[in-house]
């Protein structure tokens, strides 16, 4: 080969190589930056599957109506879209020390939401905690419990939803004043219950301009329950059980004495309707629970400030009565309460 043409060759071979090499820069940066943009992609993506809350469930006590609220609560943060949520469900045994312990523990373990199922949970919680939010529900009066300065307005870092509708009281007042021949109210209640005690005021209250009278009997414990109802017999004409703690979680101790005695039993939900009382007015606990859902998803999704969420009434209101019920206390189911009332076996 000539001297000129080996030149020639060598050249050749080296731009060649030189080319080549200057295109492998660049598929090796292009391939850096997408390898960079995918790490970026998927880090954001990990941060965001990586969004788990705990939320802390402190009940009172264990009784149909509350454990229906719990389960609505559940399904109102499921329905929001939430599925990262774990729920340290804890029972306080309608003890009030208990009830403290489990706040306490709650802040401790720095859970992200607390929901408070009746008012001395509810309590307990805001005496543990001014920072982690807190949701209430089965609060009957969360005015007069310190809750919330009023129903327009949330707390610091409290709201929720009660079970007392305004109209549920006087409605059923107004009902056994028109609609029966009672004259006395007997209620058992638990006088160490801050939600009792404004419940019977509010009964006194739509009891003024009526010849209804009332008659007390206060418990402090489900075990007392049967005697403090028995001990009314003979003085009332009808039971009024309110939405006690204590007195609902014993309900079946109340609705034997009503039974033997032929003593109508009005109640203060409808959970205590199905279990045997004669009749409420009421709604659904699952259904007020669920609201209380609603409120803690769209803290947990960072959407609103416990703060700019007021306390909210249950949206429905209806008369349901237990036809069973009626036969086994001896009461006449009249003709009119069919249009004003819904119908149970």
């Amino acid at each position: 080969m000539k001297k000129t043409s080996w030149l020639l060759f060598v050249l050749f071979v080296v731009g060649s190589l030189a080319l080549a090499a200057c295109g492998g820069t660049e598929n090796v940066e292009s391939d850096a930056e997408d390898s960079a943009d995918s790490g970026e992609t998927n880090e954001t993506e990990a941060a965001e599957s990586s969004d788990a809350y705990t939320v802390g469930i402190s009940q009172f006590v264990e009784h149909p109506s509350l454990d229906a609220a719990t389960e609505g609560f559940k399904k109102g943060i499921e329905d929001s879209g939430l599925t990262n949520v774990t729920f340290d469900v804890q029972n306080a045994q309608n003890d009030m020390s208990n009830n403290q312990t489990i706040a306490d523990n709650f802040v401790s373990d720095q859970v992200d939401l607390i929901f408070a199922n009746s008012t001395p949970s509810a309590q307990s919680a805001l005496n543990a905690t001014a920072d982690i939010p807190i949701v209430f529900t089965s609060v009957t009066d969360p005015i007069g419990a310190e809750l919330v300065p009023s129903m327009d307005e949330a707390g610091g870092n409290i709201t929720g939803t009660t079970d007392n509708h305004p109209d549920a009281i006087p409605n059923t007042v107004q009902f056994i004043d028109e609609q029966t021949e009672a004259k006395k109210i007997g209620m058992v209640y638990n006088a160490g219950e801050q939600n009792s005690v404004a419940q019977v005021e509010m009964v006194k209250q739509a009891t003024e301009g009526t010849d209804l009278e009332i008659v007390e009997a206060s418990v402090s414990n489900s075990a007392e329950v049967q005697q403090a109802t028995e001990s009314l017999v003979g003085r009332a004409d009808v039971f009024y059980i309110i939405t006690d703690n204590t007195v609902v979680s014993a309900l079946e101790s109340v609705i034997g004495v009503a039974n033997d005695q032929g003593i109508p039993l009005f109640v203060g939900e409808l959970d205590s309707v199905e279990r045997g009382g004669l009749a409420a007015y009421g709604f659904d606990y699952y259904d007020i629970g669920y609201q209380a859902g609603e409120m803690a998803a769209s803290v947990l999704k960072g959407e609103k400030e416990i703060a700019e969420i007021a306390p909210q009434y249950p949206n429905d209101l209806k008369l349901v009565m237990n036809q069973q019920a009626a036969k086994d206390m001896g009461v006449e189911i009249k003709d009119e309460w069919k249009s004003l009332a819904e119908f149970i076996e």
